[in-house]
Order: C-alpha cells, then structure tokens, then sequence
C-alpha cells in the first residue's frame, strides 16, 4: 500500500474512533500501558516524548510521574485525537504537558531532545515502523531509552477476527501487516536496527474486559482500527458484522461481559551512553 494513503486511512479512522476510544478501551488496555509505565521507570523531571499518544491514556500518567520539574510531548497523527487531549490537559491543568499533531515517522524535534520515548499500542500502524523506531532514537539523548508495546500473535488475541470480518465487506486498508512486529523476534530486531541497545523483550498476556456486548463491539468497530470503514457501513451491513464478531468472540463470554484474551510484546531499548553528542 502506498503510504502516505495509508497514513491518509490511519489519520481519517482516528478521527471518526475519538468519540468512543477511550471509554471503550481504557479498561481493557490499562494492565499493558501499567506495564510499559513500569518498565519505563520514569523520574521526576525527566523529558518524555509519547509517540502515537492517542487521547493520552499513558501521557497523563506519565505526565504524573515526572512532575513537577519534568515535561511529557504527546504527539498523535489525528488531528481530532490531539484536539480530546489538548483539552484533557487543560482540565487537569497539566502545564508540564505539551500536545501536537506529527507523524511518527518524521519527528519534528532536534536531535537528543527526549530522555524517554514512549510508543503504546502505536508502532502497528505506522507505515514504516522502523523509520518510526529510527525517530525515536534520534531524538533521544546519549542514554536515553525507548519502551514500546505493541499486540502479539495473531492466534493469541481473542477479538482478532475483527480484521478478516471487515474486509470480507470492504477492503479496509488498516494494516496488512499488523500483528507482524508481535511475531517471533520481530519487535527486538526492529529497535536493534535502528541503533538501540540492550534491547530487551517481553511477551505477556493481558485479559481485555467488555461489560457488555455494546461495549465490546463499540471498541471493535467505533473505537478502533476499523472506525474509518465502519462509518460507511450500512444497517444491514453493520448487523451482519457485529453479529459475526459477537459470534467470534463467545467463547470468551463471562455473565454478560467478555473476558477476550489478548497478547503483547513490550520492548525496553537504549540508546547508547557513550554516542557522541550530534550523532545518530
């Protein structure tokens, strides 16, 4: 796919999932964004870069952590994404925060800006992951490191049917290849080649709880990936997917609500101390 198309689909989709991203999704992803927080072992008054920030679901809590003295950069694609959090900022009165629209793959920061780079549940739909990865550790400081999340296997994420029911409908054009860098060593390889070192991997599984059936599917096709399709969906169409997925995800039935399992892989990465102040 051509990709400033697919930078195009991921920017408009984004836009149209913000109405229901967070309060469908903010239950189910919070075990993974607790773990790479954890992993990432913010200070206080350390300079944070979040990259595909979302409505700021790890910005907040990382912009907590490195209070007072400390500063977090939300960046995000959808323009409409920055725009919930630009005013969740300005709600909570986080004046250490800064938010603005960017591609991940060409970061509009001087070189060694950032401390820490923070990239949850982002990498898989960028076009090019590892210029993505590549920005990252440009602009990191000697010593500074990056932590990523990103889904698993395929055969260990519970709602990932959603793909394959969408685009038996319409060509949705998400992310051909999106549980690729949740495969084998893929992720480690990726940070590797972009200069990172101790690369370390994790791959952990996390239960994604749904309270309802409305709920599961409103993270599904509202709130997520597919949102940009989904829109264009007509009644008829959008009862015969949801009923298929809903089919798809029964195994995982819990009294009303949905326990679906899911996988991610978390890289811990740094960038190496002894670099040269200006390199790359």
């Amino acid at each position: 796919m051509n990709p400033d198309f697919q930078r195009r689909i991921q920017r408009y989709g984004w836009d149209k999932a913000v109405p229901y991203y967070e309060s469908a999704w903010q239950r189910a992803l919070r075990p993974a964004q607790e773990r790479l927080l954890e992993a990432a072992n913010l200070q206080t008054g350390e300079q944070v870069l979040d990259v595909a920030s979302g409505t700021g679901l790890v910005t907040l809590p990382a912009a907590n952590q490195v209070a007072p003295t400390g500063r977090v950069v939300a960046v995000d694609l959808s323009k409409k994404m920055v725009h919930a959090l630009r005013a969740e900022v300005q709600r909570n009165g986080h004046g250490h925060v800064e938010v603005q629209q960017m591609d991940a793959e060409s970061l509009d920061f001087a070189d060694e800006t950032f401390d820490v780079a923070l990239c949850s549940l982002g990498l898989m739909y960028v076009p090019d992951p590892a210029q993505a990865i590549a920005e990252m550790h440009r602009v990191l400081a000697p010593g500074g490191r990056a932590v990523s999340v990103v889904w698993g296997r395929r055969s260990k994420c519970g709602w990932a049917e959603l793909f394959p029911i969408m685009d038996k409908r319409v060509s949705s054009d998400v992310c051909p290849l999106f549980f690729q860098l949740g495969t084998g060593e893929h992720l480690k390889m990726q940070f590797e080649g972009a200069g990172f070192q101790n690369v370390e991997t994790e791959r952990f599984s996390s239960e994604l709880p749904f309270k309802d059936a409305k709920e599961a599917c409103d993270a599904a096709f509202w709130g997520g990936a597919v949102a940009l399709a989904w829109n264009k969906f007509g009644d008829a169409k959008r009862e015969a997917a949801r009923k298929e997925y809903l089919e798809s995800i029964a195994p995982y039935r819990s009294g009303q609500g949905y326990e679906i399992p899911g996988e991610f892989v978390l890289a811990l990465a740094q960038k190496d101390a002894s670099e040269p102040r200006g390199g790359a």
